[in-house]
């Protein structure tokens, strides 16, 4: 019964450490990956981190984010629409900065899809 509790302790051991290499992993990306959600400054870890397969994602999806960003801008003589707009792209940039702070790569609905299409 006790080698049973210490094979179960080991196994939780052993899934805890993957967990925190999995966070650690994109750490040194983080910092510059925040400004992807932030408007135009999207741009820097686009351009800046090629490399780096969590950065380019979350530039990617915040590309598409200011683009949403200058469209519900034009829409807002159709106030409902404009203000909807800008509402869902500003939950959209905060669920983004959640993710790059947990090291997630989570895509988002319609965003997540547009941003695929994105080469670089």
């Amino acid at each position: 019964m006790e080698e049973k509790k210490v094979v179960e302790a080991e196994v939780v051991r052993e899934e805890k450490n993957g967990q925190e290499k999995k966070k650690d992993q994109y750490q040194e990306d983080k910092a510059i990956t925040y400004l992807s959600y932030l408007g135009p400054l999207c741009l820097v870890p686009l351009f800046v981190k090629k490399e780096s397969a969590f950065s380019q994602f979350h530039a990617k999806q915040g590309l598409v984010l200011a683009v949403g960003w200058l469209l519900g801008s034009w829409f807002y003589p159709f106030f409902l629409l404009g203000f909807f707009v800008h509402v869902a792209v500003v939950v959209f940039s905060i669920l983004g900065l959640l993710a790059v702070s947990d090291g997630q790569m989570r895509k988002f609905p319609i965003v997540g899809d547009l941003a695929e299409k994105i080469k670089f």
